[in-house]
């Protein structure tokens, strides 16, 4: 083993070390990357390597779709659509044995489309949909369970923030990732609407009918159903634009952030300074936040490309005579492992430079790829001890709510998401099929 590939192997070693440390993710990846460059070549060389990503790694006009998807979750989130959606979809599903946890994955999965933050979602659901749920008795496990598993949905359904960083990581089409996530997003929530049913069937307890719901009419469902029109529109207008080619997908992000502001103003919590400076102000945050972290990822795979790690890696998997399956098999099986220890953005921001052209290289689908690593993110979003939905969720439904309660509750869901992932595997097309149609 030569100098750079054990500096190489020290290097990502230390990274690992740093994130479990709980040292913040944009800082470990500059901090490893600049001492790694320092080390291998001399001092001046780091300082230039630097300042090279920070301006490359970001000046784009591409990366504006960042900042404007992120505008249009925080003006969605303040202006009360999840509420709506949840109210809605309940009263449609009203009399059906687990019909609040019902509407919560389908609420979760209409918010999904105007808010691309998973932490968002579930944390927005679990001040709406917990108290409610607890109102009516449903089991604490089985609510939590399903508000934090269901809030997974904005990483896969468009327009997802996580999809924006894979298209930076990989350097795919954002417009190709956000509808090859639509069919299995939705897969997933009807997969999960029906384990939810079927489970409150065979126990009531879990989740018992009240009478409120025994008055509700046909006629109140498909009244219910109108109070998603708003979202309807948003969801069409930004997505349905994108596959038809009649604009990119900044320009969608663009009419979203406008769409959901007007909305906001026109229904009227954005009429209130507080709400509207703290939409503006949380964007910023996450923005920053997110740009930061693509720039100290950006660095840290230009270390690694000076460690040639990437290099002799794809050589040896490529050369290794075994079933490209395999292979895949172990990818998954690193992903789930280190989703359960570290953030998944970290995950991915450190893999997917490294792992992408080695998958394309043994004939995988470029597209088919990030959406099942998606997949992978969706578990470890959920996935103790590092499950990040579960905190937010933790944090959001009230003081009497522990971490711990809502990952006794996730397991069931767990289920459902390799039920759903092996069935990505089987069937590509599920993935492929909508990408290949677009103009």
């Amino acid at each position: 083993m030569d100098f750079f590939t054990t500096v190489g192997i020290l290097g990502v070693a230390g990274l690992l070390s740093l994130l479990l440390a709980g040292m913040h993710l944009a800082v470990a990846f500059l901090f490893v990357a600049f001492s790694g460059v320092f080390v291998l070549l001399n001092w001046n060389a780091a300082i230039a390597l630097a300042g090279e990503t920070l301006y490359s790694s970001i000046a784009t006009p591409t990366y504006t779709v960042l900042p404007l998807f992120v505008l249009m979750g925080a003006f969605a989130a303040a202006s009360g659509f999840a509420e709506q959606a949840y109210k809605s979809i309940h009263r449609a599903a009203a009399r059906i044995p687990g019909s609040l946890a019902i509407a919560t994955s389908f609420g979760s999965a209409a918010f999904a489309t105007i808010c691309g933050s998973s932490l968002a979602t579930a944390s927005v659901f679990g001040r709406i949909a917990y108290p409610e749920m607890r109102r009516y008795g449903y089991d604490r496990g089985f609510a939590l369970g399903s508000i934090a598993s269901s809030g997974t949905f904005a990483s896969m359904i468009p327009p997802s923030g996580m999809f924006i960083l894979f298209a930076i990581f990989t350097e795919t089409s954002i417009g190709q990732l956000f509808m090859a996530g639509i069919i299995p997003g939705l897969l997933t929530a009807t997969v999960y609407a029906i384990s939810m049913y079927w489970r409150a069937k065979r126990n009531p307890k879990l989740a018992p009918i009240s009478e409120e719901e025994h008055a509700v009419t046909p006629k109140d469902r498909v009244k219910a159903l109108r109070g998603l029109w708003q979202i309807a529109l948003l969801g069409t207008l930004v997505i349905g634009g994108m596959y038809a080619g009649f604009f990119t997908a900044t320009e969608a992000g663009a009419i979203g952030a406008i769409g959901t502001l007007l909305f906001g103003l026109a229904n009227g919590p954005l009429r209130k300074l507080d709400n509207f400076r703290g939409a503006l102000r949380e964007s910023a945050q996450i923005t920053a936040t997110l740009f930061f972290i693509i720039i100290g990822a950006m660095f840290f795979s230009r270390f690694l490309g000076l460690t040639r790690i990437p290099y002799n890696l794809t050589l040896f998997l490529e050369s290794w005579d075994v079933h490209r399956h395999f292979i895949l098999a172990l990818i998954l099986l690193t992903w789930f492992v280190l989703g359960m220890l570290i953030a998944q953005t970290a995950v991915f921001a450190l893999t997917l430079p490294i792992l992408f052209p080695i998958v394309v290289n043994l004939g995988y689908d470029p597209i088919w790829f990030c959406v099942v690593a998606m997949k992978m993110n969706e578990i470890a979003g959920v996935t103790p001890p590092v499950g990040l939905n579960a905190f937010g969720l933790a944090g959001s439904a009230g003081p009497d709510v522990r971490v711990e309660h809502v990952y006794r509750g996730v397991f069931p869901f767990i289920m459902c998401d390799v039920f759903v992932l092996i069935l990505l595997i089987m069937v590509p097309s599920i993935v492929t099929f909508l990408p290949s149609m677009m103009y």
